[in-house]
């Protein structure tokens, strides 16, 4: 293999290794976008949660009223925190699959382009 052929395979392998960072970077900021978003909707369901107990403390006419609504929000949050449990689990196993294929990706590209680089280096 002359020079010139070995200078363009050594670039055609440091182009396709820059291709997949950048798609590995791509995927970090898709998986942490998904989850910077969730944060953000669990977030705004504490400050309605909080919004709402403050009502029922204003508006309760007594410490029993107090105490049903307290149950009451108590038993709805239990339920959206086991939904987004859920979610949360589904979100990472999207993004597992994600980074898996991924990662099989840029090694079948590593296994082609070894062979290219032994063959280049011969």
């Amino acid at each position: 293999m002359s020079a010139k052929d070995q200078m363009n395979t050594f670039n055609e392998l440091t182009n396709e290794s820059v291709e997949r960072m950048t798609a590995l970077g791509e995927l970090n900021m898709r998986v942490v976008e998904r989850m910077t978003n969730r944060q953000m909707d669990l977030m705004s369901r504490f400050m309605e949660q909080g919004t709402r107990f403050m009502r029922a403390a204003t508006e309760a006419r007594g410490y029993n009223d107090l105490y049903k609504a307290q149950v009451e929000m108590t038993k709805e949050a239990s339920e959206q925190m086991m939904n987004e449990s859920k979610a949360n689990l589904q979100l990472a196993t999207e993004a597992r699959d994600e980074y898996r294929a991924w990662y099989e990706d840029t090694l079948s590209g590593m296994r082609k382009h070894g062979a290219v680089a032994e063959s280049a280096s011969a």
